[in-house]
């Protein structure tokens, strides 16, 4: 009764809360800490030996290369955020989570996200570039242009997020504070918090289609013009060349587009809990699992590398 009362002292009336990851039996944890441990594992070993080979490989050394770095280092701070936590609640600990330490692992698991949408556009246009203006390519997006667009999404996926975490810290918890999920997400704070959530909904909700919907058409744009460039080429070897560049980058973005409009362009407590937790895992787990493997199986020129790398070992 003592740390109740404390805890309604307090001025948001919780001082921590509770995430229950996924139901079921002590087998089930088990296998669900097997399972998201090896995918953790592959996730950092296969987006650092894509960082590492951009990085010793010449010929891999070009704007293309450059933002899938990018988004590699991205992959593992974001799933960094959220896996280490979910390995540590299938286990039976470290459920508890402090009210400071759900609004900052919230933050980065958003900043980040947000950081991918933008440069997943800027990965989108640089194959516009590319495929469309050939010649003018190397003039256009140079080492000045592509290193600017590459920190513009870096700081405006950590500035926009900024605004809903502000206004998470003004709402009131006073209730339960048990969260559904393996991770702090909007959902959960809107669910838990005792007084009116309508602002944060709606700033989250505008700030969500700015960034989801925004940096999507900028991609389906790309996509069309590239798509239209590619069907204008006579032979069907220079179509399928073209289309190769591109074909690993749209894959990735059918499984992230999809699933990211799904659960943050409109958050609300009607959202059901086990579906939000299925998109959770594609967003936070499957999509930065499948980028290297994408990137570097459907990739002439990164296997071209990988050969090279492994002969000169």
């Amino acid at each position: 009764m003592e740390n109740h009362n404390e805890e309604e002292q307090n001025e948001t009336g919780v001082l921590e809360f509770i995430l229950l990851g996924f139901p079921g039996s002590r087998h089930f944890q088990v296998s669900i800490f097997m399972l998201f441990l090896i995918m953790y594992i592959l996730i950092l070993f296969g987006n650092a030996f894509i960082i590492v080979l951009v990085i010793t490989r010449r010929r891999l050394h070009t704007p293309m290369y450059f933002f899938l770095c990018n988004l590699s280092f991205l992959e593992i701070w974001y799933t960094t955020a959220s896996i280490p936590k979910i390995l540590a609640i299938s286990l039976g600990q470290g459920r508890n989570i402090s009210f400071a330490s759900c609004i900052m692992q919230m933050y980065f698991i958003f900043a980040s996200g947000s950081t991918e949408q933008f440069l997943l556009s800027v990965m989108a246009y640089d194959r516009y570039l590319a495929i469309c203006y050939p010649l003018r390519y190397s003039t256009i997006m140079d080492t000045s242009l592509s290193s600017k667009l590459a920190f513009g999404c870096w700081l405006g996926g950590y500035l926009v997020v900024s605004i809903p975490a502000y206004l998470i810290t003004t709402l009131s918890f006073c209730g339960p504070n048990v969260i559904n999920n393996f991770y702090c997400n909007i959902d959960s704070w809107i669910a838990l918090s005792c007084t009116d959530t309508y602002v944060t909904e709606v700033a989250f909700s505008i700030i969500a289609i700015m960034v989801i919907v925004g940096s999507c058409v900028i991609t389906l744009l790309s996509y069309m013009y590239i798509i239209s460039t590619i069907l204008r080429i006579p032979s069907t070897k220079g179509q399928q060349k073209a289309f190769s560049t591109c074909s690993s980058h749209l894959a990735l973005l059918i499984i992230w587009y999809g699933s990211t409009m799904f659960l943050f362009v409109k958050p609300s407590k009607q959202i059901s809990v086990e579906m939000n937790k299925i998109f959770n895992t594609l967003c936070l787990i499957v999509v930065p699992l499948l980028n290297p493997f994408i990137y570097t199986l459907r990739n002439k020129e990164v296997k071209v590398a990988l050969r090279q790398s492994l002969h000169w070992s």
